[in-house]
C-alpha cells in the first residue's frame, strides 16, 4: 500500500512569508513550515508536497491536477477573500481540504473575515502562526485513515 501524499497550497504573498508584516504573520517563513511539515509527514508515515503561487489561475489548475489526492491543505492568502475560481475548483474535485490562515482573520479587517472557503472544507485552522500547517496536515491524515 502506497502512502498518501497531501498537498499544501498556498497563494499570493505567502513566499514573503517570515518578511512581510512579522508583527501578523510571525518570523517563520515558507522554507520553515515545509520543513516542519515534513517532520510530521515522516512521523505520520505519510508525504507532503509544497506549492506556492501568486496567480489564481496556477492554483486552480493545481488544485485540478490533485482531483485524486486524499488532501489538501489550503492557504489561499487573500483569495480566500475573493476567488469564486478557487471554491470551484475545490468543489468541483471534491478533495477533502483543511483550510489554514497564518494569522487570526477575525481580529483584523471586515473583509478578512469572509472566506469562499471555509463551508467547503473538512476544516478550518486560524490565528495558530505556521503550526496550523502542521495541526492541518495531523487532521487531514486523521481523515485518510478513517
Amino acid at each position: 500500500m502506497t502512502r498518501p501524499v497531501f498537498t499544501v497550497l498556498n497563494g499570493p504573498n505567502l513566499n514573503l512569508l517570515g518578511t512581510r508584516e512579522p508583527d501578523l504573520y510571525g518570523a517563520a517563513g515558507l522554507t520553515e513550515a515545509q520543513t516542519r511539515c515534513e517532520q510530521v509527514a515522516g512521523e505520520l508515515g505519510v508525504g507532503v508536497e509544497f506549492f506556492q503561487s501568486n496567480h489564481e489561475g496556477s492554483l486552480i489548475d493545481e488544485i485540478q491536477q490533485r482531483a485524486q489526492s486524499p488532501g489538501l491543505i489550503v492557504n489561499a492568502g487573500a483569495l480566500t477573500h475573493t476567488s469564486i475560481g478557487i471554491r470551484d475548483a475545490l468543489a468541483a474535485t471534491g478533495v477533502p481540504f483543511v483550510e489554514v490562515h497564518v494569522s487570526n482573520v477575525y481580529a483584523r479587517e471586515d473583509f478578512r473575515q469572509r472566506s469562499y472557503l471555509s463551508d467547503l472544507a473538512s476544516g478550518v485552522i486560524v490565528g495558530c502562526g505556521i503550526q496550523g500547517y502542521e495541526l492541518a496536515l495531523r487532521r487531514l491524515a486523521a481523515l485518510a485513515a478513517t
